[in-house]
């Protein structure tokens, strides 16, 4: 059995840009992908918090240290400057691999620079 886990997330980034009249996908920043371990035109899941829309596309590298997070062609209408979004990335793992693999976390500051990076989510309890 195959089970889908989460790869590598980048969280709270900020929408730089928003291009309609593009072919499609998602431009991020080189170093963000680098760090996440995201590979170029490889699928990811979006998650606008500014708005709830949830969608799916793929990446494209932008300049490194550009900080620029571009969404663009359709999804342009789901995501605006400003937004603050959730990029996610999955893999399909087997039982064995599933015991030893851990996500990579991407965190960062209100420019899209990294601020820390991390291997596991922290519990919350309200």
């Amino acid at each position: 059995m195959i089970v889908s886990m989460l790869k590598a997330k980048l969280h709270r980034v900020s929408v730089t840009h928003s291009e309609l009249e593009y072919e499609g996908s998602c431009a991020i920043d080189g170093m963000l992908l680098d760090h996440s371990g995201i590979r170029e035109y490889e699928q990811i899941q979006i998650y606008n918090i500014a708005n709830g829309e949830r969608f799916t596309t793929y990446a494209i590298r932008a300049e490194d240290d550009s900080g620029i997070i571009s969404v663009n062609g359709a999804a342009a209408h789901l995501a605006k400057p400003g937004h603050l979004l959730i990029i996610c990335a999955f893999v399909g793992l087997n039982q064995n691999e599933i015991q030893n693999f851990q996500p990579q976390l991407v965190y960062v500051d209100t420019e899209n620079k990294i601020t820390k990076t991390s291997r596991s989510i922290p519990v919350q309890v309200s």
